[in-house]
């Protein structure tokens, strides 16, 4: 990309002469006698650097780097006078609008470095533009993300409780007592025919050796599968304990089944 530097003041031979010298760097380099015609040039360019006389008649180097800073705000801005009003100027850095103040008669080798030096901090200026939409680009990308992901989770929630609730529907219509119980005993599923085997208490979050006394006392109970008889409130019935177990070794709780004897299944 070309480096576009504008070159602002009301003498046209002072013009010709920073041309001659800054062309030799290869800049793209336009020029405008006055603050009034620089600015109608800034509806159509973007220079990377401005340099500007500061007395001027009808607008101030000053003056006319303020409007410019709103036009084009990227544009690295420089005053070369020859004569120093230092508070107008030190405002002027101070506000951001000028980057650094040149004098005239200017020294050749010092103002060719002191323009790469603003057309490296342009360049730097634009790197750190473009970082910043690319990372607010990226952000709300992770935003959208996210807000998809939460969406998705309380589909997934959602699904899930009426999965559950299904699950429980399913459960207390089956014609037998089922109860679920962690290894310490703690009852974690119970369907409404076994609250209703045991007189109609309620059996979630309860514990079995309190409800049940004695029912998981015999580790052979627990160890050898198969079906025993067993009486609740003068009700025979068979009783089936089941394993559950996760996907890793090891026993996560049980699952009690009690079908009444005179139970049509």
């Amino acid at each position: 990309m070309s480096q576009v530097i504008l070159l602002v003041d009301d003498e046209e031979n002072i013009l010709s002469a920073l041309y001659r010298l800054l062309r030799q760097d290869g800049y793209e380099i336009l020029r405008a006698v006055g603050g009034a015609a620089a600015l109608e040039l800034l509806k159509s360019h973007k220079p990377g650097v401005i340099i500007s006389d500061q007395r001027m008649p009808g607008m101030t180097g000053v003056q006319f780097l303020s409007q410019a800073k709103t036009i084009c705000p990227d544009s690295v801005r420089l005053v070369l006078s020859g004569y120093t009003d230092l508070k107008t100027v030190t405002d002027a850095i101070n506000e951001g609008s000028i980057y650094k103040f040149l004098t005239k008669p200017w020294d050749d080798d010092f103002l060719r470095a002191t323009v790469a030096d603003a057309f490296r901090f342009h360049d730097i200026l634009l790197q750190n533009k473009i970082l910043q939409q690319d990372l607010l680009a990226a952000n709300e990308q992770l935003s959208r993300q996210a807000e998809l992901e939460i969406a998705l989770s309380h589909e997934q929630t959602k699904v899930s409780l009426e999965a559950l609730e299904t699950a429980q529907e399913v459960l207390d219509i089956i014609p037998v007592a089922v109860i679920g119980v962690s290894m310490e005993g703690d009852i974690i599923l119970a369907n409404q025919a076994a609250e209703n085997l045991l007189g109609g208490i309620s059996l979630f979050g309860g514990n079995i050796h309190h409800v049940l006394p004695g029912i998981l006392d015999n580790p052979d109970a627990i160890a050898l599968p198969g079906v025993r008889p067993y009486l609740i409130n003068e009700t025979q019935t068979t009783l089936n304990i089941l394993p559950l177990s996760p996907m890793h070794k090891g026993l996560r709780g049980l699952v009690l089944v009690f079908t009444p004897m005179n139970a049509n299944i």
